[in-house]
């Protein structure tokens, strides 16, 4: 049985485990945006960065990356995971039911915002989202970095997101 990993913002382009193959897929009643203050890798306590999270949108449709996981690496990329992406418990694991881009429907392991969570912050303007990015820096880097990167990743692999696409526009404005 393989284990797919759904990825919609760095782990597109930094999955930090082995994948064995990727396709696009469609998570639906999920909408990919800027709703959690990143207060380690993009960001720190006292200036918050902001990073990707999938907010529970019930209609919406977030286009993003189905990873399968190498063969016999199931164990050390749930750990992996789990150490990576549950840094602060902002994040909640579910095994949501994905469609990839031949029709089927497969179950992955996938990463969205608990929307409880004081780091939570879904509906803040782009402008004010364009303001943090454009400024805050935490433990992996810039934000500016992890914008830029899941963009330029987004439109390699044909996928549109008008408010990401927005975003880079303004934060390179707004860091010049």
């Amino acid at each position: 049985m393989t284990m797919w990993v759904f990825g919609y913002g760095s782990l597109l382009w930094n999955p930090g485990f082995p994948v064995a193959r990727s396709m696009i897929a469609t998570l639906d009643d999920y909408a990919r945006s800027f709703c959690m203050r990143s207060i380690h890798h993009r960001g720190t306590e006292a200036e918050p960065g902001l990073v990707l999270a999938l907010d529970e949108v019930p209609g919406a449709h977030c286009r993003g990356m189905a990873l399968a996981v190498q063969q016999g690496e199931e164990a050390q990329t749930l750990d992996y995971l789990r150490e990576r992406e549950l840094i602060s418990s902002a994040y909640l694991e579910k095994d949501l039911s994905i469609t990839l881009a031949d029709g089927q429907s497969v179950t992955a392991v996938t990463y969205v915002i608990d929307p409880h969570h004081v780091q939570y912050c879904g509906g803040l303007p782009l402008e004010e989202q364009a303001r943090i990015i454009a400024r805050a820096v935490g433990g992996r880097g810039p934000n500016t970095e992890y914008l830029f990167n899941t963009t330029t990743h987004l439109a390699e692999i044909g996928l549109h997101d008008p408010d990401l696409e927005w975003l880079a526009e303004r934060v390179r404005t707004l860091a010049a």
